[in-house]
């Protein structure tokens, strides 16, 4: 069942899609701002978001550029902004399509099922193999050397999944705390002191002397190996 995430501070539209895309086979939730929209995101991993650009606390491209900072599932723009300029910067900031409202419902549905197709996993999902451990980015899954499974809670996932899709570059505490937790909670840096001290104790040979999960003092973290 594809999973559909739609984020529209519209309770009319948000209603109209759950009931159409529901009868069609698709599981759909929603959020009616950002912040919600961001953390469900994040929460469900949907094979699509459908984001409305005039949100109550946010604008959408900014929450298009949130979820394309770890993310490349498929994004639909449904807005009643119908301005190229508008249409071009959604698309810049990482949105697949754009539809605008007032919207056909078999139009939307047409582009919806052509943004799934084009999302095909490939190089996007790789496997990260270490000394100690194997990443399955594509089954969210992490095992040890051994064949063991690492348990991770949904946080300790997310918060691993940006570090190495980054793999060998620098991820800012504002840039993981954003995404992980979201954008209220850009300040709590002794989030990421607890979540990443959980991982290392996971994942690393000697927790004290990391391998894998580096911290750059009052930066943010890095994840380093050697695949």
């Amino acid at each position: 069942m594809t999973k559909v995430v739609v984020i529209d501070d519209e309770a009319a539209i948000c209603r109209a899609l759950r009931i159409n895309l529901t009868a069609r086979s698709y599981e759909v939730t929603s959020a009616g701002d950002a912040t919600a929209g961001l953390a469900l995101v994040a929460r469900e991993r949907p094979d699509v978001v459908i984001v409305d650009l005039g949100l109550p606390d946010m604008d959408g491209a900014d929450v298009i550029r949130g979820i394309r900072g770890w993310s490349s599932t498929p994004i639909l723009v449904l807005s009643a902004r119908d301005q190229e300029l508008t249409k071009v910067a959604a698309l810049d900031a990482g949105a697949d399509d754009y539809v605008t409202k007032p919207f056909g419902m078999d139009e939307l549905l047409a582009r919806l099922r052509a943004a799934v197709r084009r999302a095909t996993p490939g190089d996007d999902e790789p496997v990260i193999t270490t000394a100690d451990f194997t990443i399955d980015l594509s089954a969210k899954r992490v095992r040890t050397a051994s064949g063991g499974e690492v348990k991770l809670t949904p946080t300790q996932w997310q918060l691993l999944e940006i570090l190495v899709r980054n793999r060998g570059k620098l991820v800012t505490q504002k840039q993981l705390l954003h995404d992980v937790w979201g954008p209220a909670y850009v300040t709590e840096t002794n989030y990421l002191r607890v979540y990443v001290a959980q991982l290392r104790r996971k994942l690393e040979p000697d927790p004290s002397r990391p391998r894998y999960l580096h911290t750059e003092t009052g930066m943010g973290y890095r994840f380093e190996c050697d695949s």
